[in-house]
């Protein structure tokens, strides 16, 4: 009996999705639920498990656009499973279904498994062999930035001294992930009226509060106490008081939320994502860096569903652990607000503590972009200035003022 692989539903919206990389070879056995592809769609990554044991025959590549409910393959139930089958991944070691944020396809199939799909294709064109190559990534995987470094282990000879760097223009097809960012940024920039306004904060208080309690934190809650959770609770205040900047337009009106569900960016080898943290009004701090610990977890090895995605209503973004000063960030639609934090640096300011004198403090500059058709101009301000009086006295935010 022939059972045949199709691409099934991966949410209401996606009609279509790309074939990524293929797990297994046309002729090779499978068993029941081992993964076969991934199927690459705008919001998410999934990987097919196979409907069946059996033989496998391909019908469709890498890389090609198959809709809903298209066949891809088939499974011949009813063929003799071989003596000794071709190596591949159990289905007692590996999860039947898992979803992820969109991965680039597979440029080589006897590569090593813990390897990026950008890595894969990289080391494809340039001829490098990913098993003699250290990775950094978690659990030794191998990211782009292996490969790009000046001298990758590799067993590649190097170039005579006299001989001139190959250079060479190298196209990638963009992954449905990342061209629906690149929409949504631009259609962010095109139907928004949107504006950023910029403030600092003095981060000498919540340095001090977290070096004094972050031991007994851990201890006590079982998750490290972050910078995070402060700007978390304070952005959930300040939404609070400023509820405009927590809502977006709808057609004609403005629709408002009584609640906070918090759009926590999160930079991964795959691209940027921003899980949910949802009813941030209702937690603590140590549910605040569980939640936000749980989703980056999450992120960073691929396993984010498209309900930990939808429903933020307003984001923040941290370009300080990438080392940026000052930035202006896009909004994420439909919301109206995204606070961007930034690198913690000593400056020399005037000391709180002993006005007229100088003093170096660590000081972070903050940037919110908002909507100005909903957001007047003052009220991001002093949306900004609540945020940066609560980081400057953190014990605020425990009287909820």
């Amino acid at each position: 009996m022939t059972v045949n692989i199709q691409v099934p539903s991966l949410g209401e919206s996606i009609t279509q999705v790309r074939l990524g990389r293929w797990m297994c070879q046309s002729g090779q056995w499978v068993e029941r639920d081992q993964p076969l592809v991934e199927l690459e769609s705008d919001k998410v990554t999934q990987e097919l498990p196979s409907p069946a044991a059996g033989l496998l025959t391909i019908t469709a590549k890498e890389g090609d656009d198959v809709p809903v409910g298209g066949e891809i393959g088939s499974i011949d139930t009813e063929a003799a499973k071989p003596a000794a089958s071709p190596a591949s991944d159990s289905p007692a070691d590996i999860p039947a279904t898992r979803v992820e944020v969109a991965t680039e396809t597979s440029a080589s199939m006897d590569a090593p498994r813990r390897a990026s799909g950008v890595a894969r294709r990289m080391a494809a064109d340039q001829g490098i062999n990913l098993h003699e190559v250290q990775g950094s990534g978690p659990s030794g995987r191998i990211m782009k930035s292996d490969l790009m470094a000046p001298t990758p282990t590799t067993a590649s000879e190097p170039l005579a001294p006299h001989q001139p760097a190959q250079t060479g223009i190298r196209r990638e097809r963009l992954s449905p992930l990342r061209q629906r960012i690149a929409e949504r940024l631009v259609l962010a920039q095109r139907t928004a009226a949107m504006l950023t306004t910029f403030n600092e904060v003095d981060m000498t208080e919540v340095i001090k509060l977290r070096s004094r309690y972050k031991d007994d934190f851990h201890d006590r809650f079982g998750v490290k106490l972050g910078f995070m959770s402060f700007f978390a609770k304070a952005t959930v205040s300040a939404l609070q008081a400023y509820p405009a900047i927590n809502g977006w337009i709808d057609g004609d009106a403005v629709e408002y939320h009584d609640y906070v569900n918090l759009s926590i960016a999160v930079g991964t080898d795959r691209g940027l994502v921003v899980p949910v943290v949802r009813d941030a009004q209702n937690l603590d701090f140590s549910e605040m860096e569980r939640d936000i610990a749980a989703l980056a977890e999450k992120a960073r090895n691929g396993r984010l569903s498209m309900e930990d995605m939808q429903g933020g209503t307003f984001t923040i973004s941290n370009g300080g652990v990438y080392g940026s000063m000052m930035s202006t960030p896009i909004l994420n639609p439909p919301q109206s607000g995204i606070l961007g934090l930034h690198r913690i640096a000593k400056r020399a300011v005037e000391d709180p503590d002993q006005p007229g004198q100088i003093a170096l403090r660590p000081m972070m500059y903050l940037a919110v972009s908002y909507d100005h058709r909903i957001v007047d101009g003052s009220e991001a301000v002093q949306f900004l200035v609540h945020i940066k009086e609560c980081i400057e006295a953190p014990h605020r935010m425990l009287l909820g003022m």
